[in-house]
């Protein structure tokens, strides 16, 4: 290499870190901004994430202590003064004391607890349709067969989170409309269902049996 080749070298990689150290320069905040963004992003979702637990841990020992507390109507009362800071937790008070109100005898404000949660369309579909479940079952001696059905035909879609529960009342709506053959056919579809859980497919068994058919369709309904 001569002497002028070298010597060009040398001006070309001055010229680079030249280059180099005014891209630094002019980009450089750049970088620093997006170390700032992710630091303070992560920061800011661990001071949420522990004031979620924080409110999560107040609001189960405020229910455990209104639990504790002998008399229906006292724990009606002391889960009515819980606070909660999500709507979710809001739905889950409202349906305990709603199952206080009606141990203490006060079925019509336990029915509206559970209706405000049911039409309530911000909250999770299996909150609704817990709290619609609940204060469709208040009602079995209030609210005629045609209007429970209604309600429990809506529980029952397919892929509803309570459809099977909701459609063992629906057989036994069958059952008290005198409709044995429909009750029987409802029942072994609940048990033939890949989600249906042990007890429910025991207690639909059993209720088929008693109704004079079988399970597995074998023998035909009595009455």
């Amino acid at each position: 290499m001569s002497d002028t080749d070298s010597f060009i070298d040398e001006v070309t990689e001055e010229v680079r870190r030249d280059r180099l150290f005014l891209m630094l320069k002019r980009y450089g905040w750049i970088g620093g901004a997006a170390v700032v963004l992710i630091v303070g992003g992560a920061a800011f979702r661990e001071y949420n994430k522990a004031k979620d637990q924080d409110a999560a841990e107040k609001l189960g020992d405020g229910i455990t202590a209104a639990l504790k507390i002998d008399g229906s109507a006292e724990q009606a009362e002391a889960l009515n003064s819980v606070a909660a800071e999500s709507a979710g937790g809001a739905a889950i008070l409202n349906m305990l004391e709603a199952g206080a109100l009606a141990e203490a005898g006060k079925t019509a404000e336990a029915v509206a607890q559970l209706e405000a949660v049911a039409v309530d369309g911000g909250l999770p579909l299996i909150y609704r349709h817990v709290a619609s479940f609940k204060a469709l079952a208040l009602q079995a001696g209030s609210l005629s067969a045609a209007d429970r059905r209604v309600q429990y035909e809506a529980l029952a879609q397919p892929g509803a989170p309570l459809a099977l529960l909701a459609s063992e009342q629906l057989a036994l709506l069958d059952v008290e409309e005198g409709n044995t053959e429909a009750a029987i056919s409802r029942l072994r579809e609940i048990v033939a269902d890949a989600t249906v859980t042990a007890d429910l497919k025991d207690r639909a068994s059993q209720v088929i049996v008693a109704l004079g058919g079988s399970v597995n369709g074998n023998a035909a309904p009595e009455g």
